[in-house]
């Protein structure tokens, strides 16, 4: 079965289904699979992992065993 057709099947339940517990459970579900992580993160956390990157296009990088030695 092709994702069309895969598709189609799925929107043919969903409008056949009078049940609102289930379509909310389906609408529910897209949503979450929707989501972007990057969206879950706060400002704080978004900063720091564009810091992170920043870094790394300027060349700032240090070793994994430098890493684990500033580590106590």
């Amino acid at each position: 079965m092709d994702i069309q057709t895969t598709k189609l099947e799925l929107l043919k339940i969903i409008l056949e289904n009078e049940n609102s517990e289930f379509i909310q459970r389906i609408a529910d579900f897209v949503k979450k699979e929707k989501s972007d992580f990057w969206n879950e993160l706060n400002l704080s956390e978004q900063k720091e992992i564009q810091q992170g990157i920043e870094d790394l296009d300027n060349g700032k990088r240090i070793s994994y065993e430098s890493f684990l030695k500033k580590i106590p």
